[in-house]
This record gives structure tokens, C-alpha cells and sequence, in this order.
């Protein structure tokens, strides 16, 4: 029985890390023109630089963490991140997001370098 468990848990761990997974609509090089013309990011037409940030790490967190850890951060399948910046420093969050934990959190070690830091400032700032 104990094996059927660990089959089932294996099985649901598998369907969210695939749903956790990377955002496929990368548009890497794409002008942002719409109809001719050009669209600002969205945030960048805001001077305050934090703001920016925050709404960017919020983005790549939305699109590679929300499936497990909740789109609020209040923990599915993942832990409850809300207060992960009263645990971890920006660094600690940033080897762990880049390395994984052997309790279940998978390495997402080819996380472009300005969204680990956007996402690691983003959760640092939960306390």
C-alpha cells in the first residue's frame, strides 16, 4: 500500500512541475509594435524603478512558480512563500530557486539571470 502512495504522490508531483514549467511564449528579439506602432513593456512607462522591478518579478513569478506555490504565494503543492523574505536573504532565494532543495523544489537552473534577480528581489521583499 505504501508503494501505491508513493506511485500516486510521484504522479501528482509530476503533473504540477509540468504545469510549473517555463513559459513557452518567448519573444526573444520581437519589436513591441502593435498595428505599426511601438508599446512600451508593460510597467516601463513608470519612472519609479522598484516598480518596475516588482511587476517583473511578480511576472516570472506568475509564470514559473504560481503552479505550486499559489498565484498569491499562500502554498499548493510548493511551500507558503508569503513571509519568505523574514527566512531567506535575495541570495538564499536565489540558490535555491537556481539549485532546488532536496524536499521536492526542482532546480530551474537555466533561469535567464534577470529574472532570477527580479523573482529572488520580488520574494526577498515578503517578510
Amino acid at each position: 500500500m505504501k508503494k501505491f502512495y508513493l506511485m500516486l504522490l510521484a504522479t501528482i508531483l509530476a503533473l504540477v512541475l509540468a504545469a510549473c514549467g517555463g513559459d513557452d511564449s518567448s519573444d526573444e528579439g520581437a519589436d513591441n509594435t502593435e498595428n505599426g506602432e511601438e508599446t512600451a513593456s508593460s510597467g516601463e512607462e513608470e519612472e519609479d524603478g522598484e516598480s518596475v522591478s516588482a511587476e517583473a518579478g511578480e511576472e516570472v513569478f506568475q509564470t514559473n512558480c504560481a503552479g505550486c506555490h499559489g498565484q498569491d504565494l499562500s502554498g499548493e503543492a510548493g511551500p507558503d512563500l508569503t513571509e519568505v523574505g523574514s527566512a531567506y536573504s535575495q541570495d538564499e532565494i536565489a540558490d535555491i530557486v537556481a539549485n532546488g532543495t532536496d524536499g521536492g523544489m526542482p532546480a530551474f537552473s537555466d533561469m535567464e539571470d534577470d529574472d532570477l534577480e527580479e523573482l529572488t528581489e520580488w520574494l526577498s521583499e515578503h517578510k
